[in-house]
């Protein structure tokens, strides 16, 4: 609870993982795909709230 910045880290790799999925997968499987879209968007939600909090320390 104290590694603000690392947490930070590993939640902006997550997303990266998350979205080179969505783009790996599109051709493949169209489906899967729009389905890991809610997954993205509340990753980056998530990354965001973690950003704010390590900005405002």
């Amino acid at each position: 609870m104290q590694h603000v910045g690392m947490a930070l880290a590993v939640i902006i790799a997550l997303l990266v993982a998350v979205t080179g999925f969505i783009i790996a997968s599109r051709g493949r499987d169209h489906l899967s795909s729009l389905l890991f879209v809610p997954y993205a968007a509340w990753v980056a939600f998530a990354s965001l709230l973690n950003a704010s909090i390590f900005l405002m320390n």
